[in-house]
């Protein structure tokens, strides 16, 4: 039995389907009649009749989880054949779903100060420091980043990051293949002396290969002067290993903004993978005037990591299993435990659903970015049929994407200018790129950005069959408050850095907001005299 079909869901698209229909002409009471009845002279025994068959059916599913699929299929019809193609979001957010009104008071902010100091020249260096990323593609972006301000700690010459070639996506793309190593270079030319390799005069010099050490995970720049300089200095080239989230997160200032320089702007990608997701993206517009882009992040080595069971019985618990002792250390979870704190990604399903909930239509059209879902087109297909409209990169570019298939991480980069892009962000987990993208969308102007309370939904998700659609909406609305990628959720100290950039995020003075206020108030104030 698949993940979509769970058995804990069972009844949720029979409840799905008492989800009234929209009608300006017709009270509540008759929004609720079974339109399968409606044509029929005597509508009140034939809803009788439709009501019985639905709660036999739904008596049924209680007793036998394995007819889920079947119950669902039968439901939906019963009651309506178009349930998922006319629910016309009634329930809508009493905040602007698409946008923030308040984004525009707000922006990014990461120029040097007067008194931060000058990057050193190459030849003044305290010597050459090479850096080896560890991950995935955004798991290497907070690398890059955080190698770049602990060269500026060190006074030192960074040379450009080395790539990860062996870890889970076997990714053998360089620095150069992924971002643009003269821009790289280029725009960081004040803050750190970057070069593309040590000289030959140093390597020929050096009687064994560079020292090499690792770093104790988040070290704070203390750390950095006490046992690495010392090193640094007596040896000339020192190699960091596995260089991800090496460095606090919460540093002064002037560091914060570096590390803003860096990822939101030295980081930038290559021609072709920068064409490509463009293209992407204008195809999406070209379709409709605004799109959500959602990272699902539903891949097996993801599921085996969180430790939860999303209902595929016995096969899912040794296939996920076997996933998992990739990881030797690794504890063993309760799934249950792990669901009521809120570390269970949502299913594909439930994505769709509390989307619905917060107000989004059926006609809105979806970018999703993923790689293999686990479950494949069965788990897909109810968030396809709550979003019709639902595109990939390998739907909007088949021939054009072949050169990028190969490498994972360019194929990442590709979903991560689409996501940036979007209208709206709709995160499914707290990984490495929805962590990178949301902070970059809030320092780019705080577009919407939504991200589960999953502590929250889980309970709402498990007990669906037992509320209305219209309790469950509300439910959801307002588990997801402070969820929303809002302006006043960056608080200083909340969460990862890479997420929440808050010392990178200004405010304009309040001259300006009272300006702007008047302004506004002048304009709507024209709008209704004039009509």
């Amino acid at each position: 039995m698949g993940v979509a079909k769970v058995g804990r869901f069972s009844l949720l698209s029979t409840n799905l389907a008492l989800l009234p229909q929209p009608n300006n002409n017709v009270n509540s009471k008759q929004q609720n009649h079974v339109v399968c009845c409606r044509q029929q002279r005597k509508p009140i025994s034939w809803s009788v009749v439709c009501g019985l068959m639905l709660f036999g059916l739904g008596l049924i599913s209680l007793l036998t989880g394995h007819m889920a699929s079947d119950l669902e299929w039968y439901s939906q019809r019963l009651v309506h054949p178009t349930f998922y193609s006319t629910l016309d979001g009634s329930y809508r957010a009493s905040i602007d779903i698409w946008k923030s009104q308040y984004s525009k008071y707000y922006y990014g902010c990461s120029q040097r100060g007067r008194n931060f100091p000058s990057a050193v020249s190459e030849r003044m260096s305290n010597g050459y420091l090479l850096i080896a990323t560890s991950g995935g593609l955004n798991q290497q972006r907070t690398g890059i980043t955080d190698a770049v301000v602990v060269a500026h700690i060190l006074n030192a010459t960074l040379v450009v990051p080395e790539l990860d070639h062996y870890s889970f996506w076997k990714d053998d793309s360089d620095f150069k293949n992924i971002f643009d190593v003269d821009w790289f270079i280029s725009y960081l030319a004040k803050d750190v002396t970057i070069v593309k390799r040590v000289p030959d005069k140093f390597m020929r010099s050096m009687e064994k290969p560079p020292y090499t050490m690792r770093v104790p995970r988040k070290s704070d720049p203390e750390y950095y002067l006490d046992q690495v300089l010392p090193i640094l200095l007596r040896r000339q080239v020192v190699q960091l290993t596995k260089f991800d989230y090496r460095l606090a997160s919460n540093l002064d200032n002037e560091l914060q903004k570096l590390r803003c320089r860096v990822n939101y702007h030295a980081l930038r990608f290559t021609e072709p993978i920068q064409e490509l997701g463009q293209r992407l993206v204008m195809r999406m517009q070209k379709m409709a005037r605004r799109f959500i882009a959602v990272h699902l992040r539903f891949e097996p080595d993801m599921l085996a990591f969180s430790g939860c069971y999303f209902g595929g019985g016995e096969k899912e618990r040794r296939e996920l299993g076997e996933i998992r002792k990739r990881w030797t250390t690794l504890p063993d979870l309760s799934p249950d435990g792990e669901r009521k704190r809120g570390k269970c990604p949502l299913t594909p399903h439930e994505v769709g659903l509390m989307l619905r909930a917060l107000g989004f239509t059926n006609d809105t059209y979806l970018y999703v970015a993923k790689g293999e879902i686990y479950g494949g087109d069965e788990t897909m297909q109810p968030l396809k049929d709550l979003f019709p409209n639902m595109y990939t990169k390998e739907m909007l570019a088949e021939e054009e994407l072949v050169p990028f298939l190969p490498f994972s991480s360019r194929l990442a980069a590709i979903d991560y200018i689409v996501c940036d892009e979007s209208d709206v962000f709709v995160t499914n987990n707290n990984g490495n790129m929805a962590k990178i993208i949301a902070g970059r969308r809030r320092y780019m102007g705080h577009k919407r950005t939504i991200r589960p309370n999953a502590k929250k939904l889980s309970p709402l998700f498990m007990g669906r069959h037992e509320m209305e659609w219209d309790t469950f909406a509300r439910k959801v609305k307002a588990s997801q408050k402070g969820f929303m990628g809002e302006p006043d959720e960056m608080r200083p100290g909340r969460g990862e850095f890479h997420e929440y950039p808050s010392s990178c995020i200004c405010q304009k003075p309040f001259v300006d907001l009272e300006l702007t206020a008047k302004a506004e108030t002048r304009v709507n104030g024209s709008r209704r005299t004039s009509s």
